[in-house]
């Protein structure tokens, strides 16, 4: 019987993460580092975006990475798309997992997908429906859900505006994400708390950003309300393009060192994960990552191998 204390994470690392890097990654390093990530047990994986390579370059490798990607039947990849033609690449790829994304914030959403917030849910809904005809599992973020760098503090019944819409369209999974890190414990309890009143918590998961240092307080309030599903990226790596001054994503070691500590499984291990992102940290990008456990544990490594 599973645990139901047990949460599930979602590695955004190699799509969320990479993206944002100021340097390209090689396609078989990118596959050595989801192998990785399989490898230390991590159930999902956002493996790429099939958005045009005009506005994401760092990703232009999406329909070569689908194809070479390690193929695990106890893992879930997931493709993003923008739009019809990037669809049409996602089911060429093969991938289970349909992630689209709109956010709360009109403005932010003409900067990052060039239309308006509502404009964007129409053009979605056609792509739904073949997607489940097609037997795809739907993940749809609502993004900016506490924030925004250009409209300011966004209410709870603006989130649920977005968040009843990707309801209705069907989803299987709905991300609520502070994409600016600027959500509070309030924040996050309350839009849970009212998305939780039409769709079940345990389809509901949590995208923190950790700008301001509270996305663990803010995980842990989600916990609190149900949540079981929580977005991360190994070392803390990504931001938002479109939300200047947005720093990483919650980092993967940190949820998971957190929940072990506390005894509630994650079904990760973390030597090997501290293990990938210490390859990724000086064998890939050769900078400094945050994660406050990846440093912390490779520090002590370092004490005990002098």
């Amino acid at each position: 019987m599973s645990d139901a204390r047990e949460i599930t994470i979602y590695e955004v690392g190699p799509r969320d993460g990479l993206q944002n890097e100021p340097d390209d990654v090689a396609t078989p390093v990118k596959r050595e580092l989801i192998e990785r990530l399989v490898g230390a047990g991590i159930p999902r994986i956002e493996l790429t975006s099939f958005m045009s390579p005009k506005w994401i370059p760092k990703l232009a490798d999406a329909d070569e990475l689908s194809k070479i990607a390690p193929r695990d039947p106890g893992v879930a990849y997931a493709g993003l798309i923008a739009n019809q033609r990037g669809y049409d690449r996602f089911l060429d790829a093969d991938l289970p997992v349909l992630a689209l994304v709109v956010s709360v914030s009109d403005t932010h959403n003409r900067k990052n997908l060039n239309r308006g917030t509502q404009e964007t849910l129409d053009a979605f809904r056609p792509i739904t429906e073949q997607a489940k005809r097609d037997g795809k599992t739907l993940r749809m973020y609502a993004s900016t859900c506490c924030g925004c760098p250009y409209e300011g503090r966004i209410s709870t019944a603006q989130a649920m505006g977005v968040i009843e819409q990707l309801v209705a369209m069907g989803a299987d999974e709905v991300g609520i994400a502070d994409s600016l890190g600027v959500g509070t414990p309030d924040q996050i309890r309350e839009v849970v708390q009212a998305a939780k009143g039409i769709f079940p918590a345990d389809k509901l998961a949590l995208h923190l950003h950790d700008t301001y240092g509270r996305a663990l307080v803010n995980l842990m309030t989600g916990y609190d309300e149900g949540i079981r599903i929580f977005d991360a990226s190994l070392g803390g790596l990504g931001g938002c393009p479109y939300a200047p001054g947005a720093s990483g994503n919650l980092a993967t070691e940190d949820v998971v060192d957190l929940f072990e500590g506390m005894g509630i499984p994650t079904g990760v291990d973390l030597d090997a994960l501290i293990d990938t992102t210490l390859w990724l940290e000086q064998d890939v990008l050769k900078r400094p990552l945050p994660s406050r456990v990846f440093r912390a544990k490779a520090a002590k490594r370092g004490q005990d191998a002098g």
